[in-house]
């Protein structure tokens, strides 16, 4: 699904050059679940806001389901990005005027999907995260792991061939980060390809595999044999 050979993402100023992404190459399959990892100023972020056609390099390549994007313009990867990725972040960016369904509904209206078939969709994907009831509820009216199933359906609804998240339990306890992690997973194992951005060891354990990003490169890599354990604990 996604090919990324030699990327390189440099940041200037007027006194200072920053390199965020030297040189970096990764692979991402259809249907994997990975995670990337580092400390911060490491590049994570970048490479995810390049991976989610948010930015663009200064130079390398980018396939995405065997399309070069690495330098398309903001109107070419806007189309592309909408009907393709979805997106989970840490402080949820719901809009808390608008309930729970009018939230996860706005991706389809930008898409023009006619009113009967978002009305499907939108009840479809509620009652798959399990926040159905919460339907008529406003942001403010739920918990912070409630407000993060609703930001995944909002990333789902349209059918993204690849899900991005950053950080998505850093504003959560415990108890409903381990609930998101699980829906991730659960999401996973129906065919979603996610690639998560997260400081936690613990949750990067739920994924397939984990890339690890020093100064912009790829410091290792490793498989994760024992997802499960994880969920059964």
């Amino acid at each position: 699904m996604i090919k990324i050979e030699k990327l390189i993402k440099i940041y200037s100023t007027e006194e200072v050059e920053t390199t965020a992404l030297n040189a970096l190459s990764l692979t991402v399959k259809e249907g994997e679940f990975v995670s990337i990892m580092g400390t911060s100023g490491c590049g994570k972020s970048t490479l995810l806001n390049i991976i989610g056609l948010l930015d663009s390099p200064n130079d390398g390549s980018y396939l995405f389901n065997g399309e070069e994007v690495a330098h398309y313009n903001e109107k070419q990867r806007a189309i592309l990005r909408k009907s393709n990725i979805g997106f989970v972040f840490q402080n949820f960016n719901l809009i808390d005027e608008l309930s729970v369904y009018e939230n996860v509904e706005l991706p389809l209206i930008y898409n023009k999907v006619p009113l009967r078939e978002r009305k499907e969709r939108v009840n479809a994907i509620l009652s798959r995260v399990d926040i159905a009831h919460r339907a008529k509820h406003f942001p403010l009216q739920l918990s912070g792991g409630q407000q993060q199933r609703v930001a995944v359906a909002r990333a789902l609804v349209t059918n993204p061939k690849l899900v991005l998240a950053d950080e998505p339990t850093g504003n959560l306890d415990s108890k409903n980060g381990n609930e998101v992690m699980e829906l991730l997973t659960e999401l996973n194992s129906q065919g979603t390809t996610i690639i998560m951005v997260t400081h936690s060891s613990y949750d990067a354990k739920f994924s397939s595999r984990t890339i690890t990003l020093k100064d912009g490169i790829i410091m290792s890599e490793q498989s994760n044999k024992h997802k499960i354990d994880v969920l059964v604990q």
